[in-house]
């Protein structure tokens, strides 16, 4: 079986030097993997037999579901049970965690984030409405209802988290956590011990820079 990373876009638009963080990390780890920077909602060139190491919710998604011989792994699942990531310790601080929508039905997604967030000492707060129950934060109503009441719905997501902070596993969560009035805590961000940006978080403006680099990719 023959593996590959996939960043995708929406990590390559936000923190391209920690897509790099953990290319590093994979091929000095786990072997020879190079980076896949195919949009996977492009035909994705990929010889059958091959396993997408993914960061995005829904590059895990599409990859598992429209690609014939393809499969999946994110990244969560690998580092969840590494024997020598160095893991930043964060002291017992409570966070909540949102889950994202394309991964909603994947307990295995579930569980390695809840691990991971255990190996860097963070006490989880769960909402009421989570893993495979979780609710939308909003940004899925992009291009379906008007944006405001796009960011309503992200009010009303947010507004569920017990914690302030909220860990979140996709960018678009970033900034419908943001806009909701929380401070989202992107997982890979807590992973490399680094901020977590908000950048631009107005759907339209959002919507436009990623469907963008979609094109271009």
């Amino acid at each position: 079986m023959r593996r590959v990373y996939a960043p995708g876009c929406a990590l390559m638009l936000y923190k391209p030097g920690l897509a790099e963080k953990v290319s590093i990390y994979l091929n000095n780890n786990l072997g020879d993997i190079p980076q896949h920077l195919i949009c996977c909602r492009h035909d994705p060139k990929l010889e059958k037999d091959t396993q997408v190491i993914n960061t995005c919710p829904g590059c895990d998604k599409r990859y598992r579901e429209l690609y014939e011989g393809i499969s999946t792994i994110s990244l969560w699942e690998l580092l969840s049970e590494s024997q020598d990531f160095p893991f930043p310790d964060y002291q017992g601080k409570e966070m909540s965690i949102h889950d994202a929508c394309p991964t909603r039905t994947e307990e295995r997604v579930h569980v390695a984030l809840r691990r991971l967030l255990e190996r860097m000492n963070i006490k989880i707060v769960e909402p009421k409405n989570t893993r495979t129950k979780a609710v939308c934060c909003g940004d899925s109503f992009y291009g379906i209802l008007p944006i405001n009441k796009v960011k309503a719905q992200m009010k009303k997501r947010s507004e569920e988290m017990p914690c302030e902070e909220v860990v979140v596993y996709c960018v678009s969560c970033i900034k419908a956590m943001h806009i909701g009035g929380k401070k989202p805590r992107y997982i890979i961000d807590l992973l490399f011990n680094e901020p977590t940006k908000i950048d631009n978080f107005e759907p339209d403006e959002w919507h436009d820079e990623l469907q963008k680099f979609i094109d271009e990719h």
